[in-house]
């Protein structure tokens, strides 16, 4: 089912880069500035994978459902924003494999884009920080498309930015939303089982593949060729 993929788009947070220590230390900085008790970083792990604006309600509500007043949201994004920035890359990592997988693919001509709902104002420096942002062709962030992963906008503009038909990309994450923007778009999707989704496993979203680490990718697509 990989023979006629050309290009790939990588998901960054729990796929690429475990994030969470930063989004954890940004989210309590803005809630220190409004006067609520802090998070703790396990609360956050299950929060993050839906966007920013998804991680800022969960955080100032304590719930993974949570609708915050209206009024309370536009105090506190320009907050989180401000203290992410200062905390991009303090405490986060890449996940074993990522960088020698991602050299492996670049070295032998796989364009790759990463598809992300993170703004592309944080995830350009989290890119260039993690000393990965040179293998990437474009960065498609939350909010270059009309709608966020699982529709397939973000998927469809990284296939048309590298010039080819979206049936020939492969998508890799480690989220129910990466595998719904996949069925969504028309194209392949690969799986990490670590990462952000919600304590749930990945394999049962039922991708096409799952791979222990971004390191075994080159393999399972040189066997595709």
């Amino acid at each position: 089912m990989f023979e006629h993929v050309t290009a790939i788009f990588f998901d960054l947070d729990g796929t690429l880069v475990d994030s969470v220590p930063d989004l954890t230390a940004a989210v309590n900085i803005m809630l220190r500035q409004l006067d609520l008790p802090p998070r703790a970083e396990a609360q956050v792990r299950n929060w993050v994978g839906n966007g920013m604006d998804n991680l800022i309600r969960r955080a100032l509500t304590n719930d993974m459902a949570g609708q915050a007043e209206p009024e309370l949201f536009i105090r506190a994004k320009p907050l989180y924003k401000a203290a992410y920035a200062e905390n991009v890359s303090v405490h986060s990592d890449l996940y074993p494999g990522v960088h020698a997988g991602l050299s492996a693919l670049h070295a032998t001509g796989w364009r790759m884009a990463c598809v992300t709902n993170k703004p592309v104002e944080f995830a350009l420096p989290l890119l260039d920080q993690m000393g990965i942002g040179c293998f990437f062709t474009t960065v498609i962030g939350g909010e270059c498309i009309a709608h966020p992963k699982p529709a397939p906008d973000a998927l469809l503009l990284s296939a048309e930015r590298l010039g080819i038909p979206i049936r020939h990309g492969l998508m890799v994450g480690d989220s129910l939303n990466d595998v719904g923007a996949a069925r969504n778009a028309g194209c392949p999707v690969v799986c990490v089982p670590y990462g952000y989704n919600h304590g749930q496993d990945i394999r049962a979203a039922q991708p096409d593949a799952v791979i222990a680490s971004i390191a075994d990718l080159p393999a399972l697509l040189g066997k595709a060729a």
